[in-house]
């Protein structure tokens, strides 16, 4: 198959499920999923969802939604530029530049929405609980099983809820195939005999509830097998969503920390300005005499020359990136990768340690570990795992028939009916479980 086959059976605009999609020259398929993410409530509901200060009383941090925004809008940026120059090496026909911008943006837009409450935070906390509490000990599960509880993953709980959890009687949002696959920067599940390299291996993008789902969307975009049937390389658009993910959260991290006063606007500013480089107008930077201005100048030419960068490695890798024999982050092989990393130190050293932070955070594994363990209690209780007390009775009532089985019913399957009570747990915002743990344990009785 040569590269032009490749690059059009990779932008597939097959719906799982439900066949091609009818898009329009106005409105076309790749950009109706977008508008689908848009809409749903799990994408409304990162607007409560930390970025990197929890439940931050200001106004101008970015949340979870701004973020995965503004990732939407650098990726769109991103798709296009690579978009043109595939298309021209190719002679891709019936493909607009655009249409490799609108899939780029719509796996952006997307790409944070399984996280759970309180960031990477409360990934730690959900996996924390499944590991101590002893539950899973009481089930016969498989590793694999096992290993999405005790390797619980927010990448894999957002493809769970674009294909399932969201419009559950479609089920899901039905988006393309291309979107999907460009969406999963993971495309492999929690456990395997053999733990795998490269960046695409780190982490897991789908639970065993979901693998079919998973192949379906490999199958139709023609993603190269790493294990048959179970684990398979990056959809090369992959690569600009991690750019674009990466690039807002640094650099805009970045500026949210200086604007909060955890990091100097001066060495702010002259973090932004090597990696903005010889982009920098020096008459107008001199111009400008408000810091938060002059950041923001720098922000905006920082994020076009990582743009710029990382454009250019993927497509001097393109080769290398079909053949599935390049699996590294873009940027770390670019010209910013250096002052990229002093970034980096400053964030993890500074703005990550931050007190209020840390704070808010650590309360946030007490908050998600009480709320798992009350309704997770309340399920195998109903299941014949344990007592089945008034309590546990009226915190069934509690957890809507979303997450339970046929009937309102905990699943019988245990695996199932697990997996649903962390569907809702992680799909709560900061303020709503910190709010329903306090009611539940009678700190804050309701009015």
């Amino acid at each position: 198959m040569g590269k032009k086959e490749i690059w059009e059976k990779l932008l597939s605009a097959d719906r799982p499920g439900a066949g091609k999609a009818p898009g329009t020259p106005e409105r076309t398929a790749f950009q109706q999923d977008y508008d689908r993410i848009v809409f749903t409530s799990a994408f409304r509901r990162l607007k409560d969802k930390t970025q990197v200060f929890p439940l931050s009383k200001s106004d101008y941090v970015r949340t979870r939604l701004t973020h995965s925004l503004e990732a939407s809008c650098v990726g769109r940026s991103l798709g296009a530029v690579v978009g043109r120059e595939i298309i021209a090496r190719h002679g891709l026909q019936h493909v607009e530049s655009g249409d490799f911008g609108a899939i780029v943006a719509a796996a952006c837009l997307a790409h944070d929405i399984g996280n759970p409450p309180f960031g990477h935070a409360g990934e730690d906390a959900i996996r924390e609980w499944f590991i101590t509490s002893g539950l899973l000990d009481q089930h016969d599960f498989t590793p694999e099983q096992r290993a999405d509880f005790e390797r619980y993953e927010g990448n894999a709980q957002g493809f769970r809820i674009v294909t399932r959890l969201q419009n559950p009687a479609n089920p899901g949002l039905q988006l393309t195939s291309a979107v999907l696959a460009t969406f999963t920067k993971y495309p492999r599940p929690s456990h395997l005999r053999e733990e795998l390299d490269g960046k695409s291996g780190r982490k897991f993008g789908f639970f065993q509830h979901d693998a079919e789902a998973f192949r379906e969307v490999a199958a139709s975009t023609g993603l190269i097998e790493r294990i048959p049937g179970k684990a398979w390389r990056r959809h090369p658009l992959a690569f600009l969503v991690e750019v674009a993910d990466d690039t807002c959260y640094l650099i805009v991290d970045l500026e949210d920390a200086a604007k909060l006063g955890f990091v100097p606007y001066r060495d702010a500013e002259c973090l932004l300005a090597d990696l903005a480089g010889n982009t920098v107008n020096g008459g107008r930077l001199d111009r400008l005499h408000d810091p938060k201005e002059r950041l923001e100048y720098l922000r905006a030419k920082a994020i076009g020359r990582l743009l710029e960068s990382a454009a250019s490695v993927f497509l001097e890798n393109e080769d290398a990136i079909l053949n599935g024999e390049f699996d590294e982050e873009l940027l770390e092989q670019s010209p910013v990768a250096i002052p990229l990393q002093a970034v980096l130190r400053l964030a993890k050293d500074t703005i990550y340690t931050a007190r209020p932070a840390l704070e808010i955070e650590t309360a946030g594994f007490e908050v998600l570990g009480a709320l798992l363990g009350l309704f997770s209690n309340a399920v195998e209780a109903k299941s014949g795992h344990g007592r089945f007390t008034t309590r546990e009775r009226m915190l069934l009532k509690l957890l809507p028939n979303q997450f339970l089985g046929h009937a309102g019913e905990p699943s019988a399957d245990p695996y199932t009916r697990l997996l649903q009570v962390a569907d809702f747990v992680a799909g709560m915002t900061d303020s709503y479980a910190v709010d329903m743990y306090r009611k539940l344990k009678g700190f804050d009785l309701p009015t």
